[in-house]
């Protein structure tokens, strides 16, 4: 992974895998928190009441200590890990994947399983685009409303993201500077007169 940007998805997909009767669907999503990942899912469970497992795995942030994994009912190991194992190997982050599946009668085994949660996972990453994405570091503007036009120069000019912004006679701005131009807006925003420029989370 490139130290300045980090690989996600920005769309969702769905996939499908058979093993020996067992239908496994596979569902991924963008996803920037927690709350989400639960939302995801329980709207799924909503969705495949009949189902016999939603297994998932989602991977969060860019520090690698933000994930869960869930086999859901299925033997420890056999559904989650699989799951995030192929998130891993995409070098994806803010995606979760859940696999629904419908049990066919015929029991698996563990390496059966591991194989279809790992496939069914595999298959729906590669139906959708993978998007690479500048590692953006938080920060807040304030400005007086006349250097408006100066700043939002500026955040255009070196890629910058506004998340929020409050015009009013004194401007409040949260942006997020690419990892890479930040030596440089800073600079160049630390030049405008009057604009405090400090560190967000």
């Amino acid at each position: 992974m490139d130290e300045h940007f980090y690989n996600t998805i920005e769309t969702e997909g769905i996939a499908e895998f058979k093993d020996r009767g067992s239908k496994f669907l596979a569902f991924a999503y963008p996803v920037k928190d927690v709350d989400e990942c639960k939302e995801r899912i329980a709207f799924l469970k909503k969705e495949h009441p009949k189902a016999n497992h939603h297994c998932f795995a989602y991977r969060l942030g860019l520090d690698n200590n933000n994930f869960r994994v869930s086999d859901a009912g299925e033997p420890s190991g056999t559904a989650g890990r699989p799951i995030l194992g192929q998130i891993d190997s995409k070098g994806v982050t803010n995606v979760l994947i859940v696999v629904v599946r419908y049990f066919g009668g015929t029991l698996l085994g563990v390496p059966g399983l591991i194989n279809a949660y790992k496939s069914a996972a595999a298959l729906v990453l590669q139906v959708i685009p993978l998007v690479r994405k500048p590692i953006l570091i938080n920060y807040q503007l304030e400005f007086d409303y006349t250097r408006m036009n100066e700043v939002m120069m500026i955040v255009k000019q070196t890629d910058c993201t506004v998340f929020k912004q409050d015009m009013q006679l004194f401007c409040i701005m949260k942006i997020g500077i690419p990892q890479y131009r930040m030596e440089e807006a800073l600079r160049r925003l630390e030049e405008v007169r009057e604009v405090l420029v400090k560190k967000s989370d």
